[in-house]
């Protein structure tokens, strides 16, 4: 492998099936790399709804996920997603998906598909002009030749090219310090860093759902930090996942930028909440994202 690759997202998408012990199905999957003491949560988010749509054979789409992260992860291990079929209908089906790692459980969530039907429609719009991604730096290019906090050779490299995507900030990142100001909202720019590679047991759009709950953890937090005026370098600052909602909108090809917009919902009593919307170049209305996270500074 030669330079920043989207290998390791359709790596972290590849189930192997495992005997249930508690559900109905079973499924092992990799946490992937990072230079931090635990795992990344969009591993299990993904892993996740890979499982949950490996267990729905009807053509029924996945169009919503409501999760809880329970325990942090060990990075590099395998977690075991066990699921449990609530419902099968005609219109709707729900899956249960648990995932256990030492065995204990560290993951829970519920998700939804919907076998769609004739309707209304109407997109949410994007007021705000935002700069062509030809027009942003990539994180390798913004972090080049800077240094600070508590930033290390590994995670700056991580930060660079580490996590499958290609990330630029608007209007700045806050990887060293909160550029552009603490305005509680910004936009991200995604892409993989080159084409996705095919999913066992996933179609490519079932694939390039799971993707885009993998990239959404990275940053909803961030317009948080940007409001605290917290950088990810800053000495003794931690932060971890606790629940996580998604709702996907219609269907979302990773084979071009996306546009993440992000805000900031509240932050109180160490805890942090953050919102996001992903949007297509002709923005078209894809997915919304909400987490809560804890926030704990030194």
């Amino acid at each position: 492998m030669t330079g920043p690759t989207s290998e390791l997202v359709t790596a972290a998408l590849t189930l192997e099936p495992a005997e249930a012990e508690h559900f109905d199905l079973a499924f092992t999957a990799s946490t992937q790399p990072c230079p931090w003491p635990k795992a990344y949560g969009g591993d299990l988010v993904a892993q996740a709804a890979a499982a949950a749509m490996r267990s729905v054979t009807d053509g029924k789409v996945l169009h919503s996920m409501h999760s809880y992260f329970l325990r942090p992860a060990d990075i590099g291990a395998a977690v075991r997603y066990e699921v449990e079929i609530l419902r099968d209908g005609r219109g709707y089906s729900t899956r249960q998906v648990r995932g256990y790692q030492n065995g204990k459980p560290l993951y829970a969530c519920l998700a939804n598909f919907a076998a769609g039907e004739p309707g209304g429609v109407f997109e949410a719009s994007l007021a705000e002009e935002v700069p062509a991604p030809e027009e942003v730096p990539s994180s390798a290019a913004y972090l080049s030749g800077r240094s600070g906090g508590t930033m290390t050779e590994a995670s700056k490299a991580y930060w660079s090219g580490g996590r499958g995507f290609d990330m630029r900030h608007v209007p700045g990142p806050v990887y060293l310090e909160v550029d552009g100001g603490r305005a509680p909202h910004q936009a991200v720019w995604v892409k993989p860093f080159d084409p996705l590679r095919q999913v066992a047991g996933l179609d490519d759009a079932q694939r390039d759902l799971a993707a885009l709950a993998y990239v959404c953890d990275y940053t909803i937090l961030e317009p948080v930090l940007r409001a605290l005026g917290l950088a990810w370098a800053e000495p003794g600052l931690v932060t971890a996942s606790l629940d996580h909602a998604m709702w996907f909108h219609r269907p979302a090809r990773l084979d071009d930028w996306l546009l993440y917009v992000q805000d900031a919902a509240s932050a109180e009593a160490g805890r942090g909440l953050g919102t996001g919307r992903f949007f297509t170049r002709d923005r078209r209305h894809l997915a919304t994202v909400a987490q809560e996270g804890m926030i704990r500074p030194a």
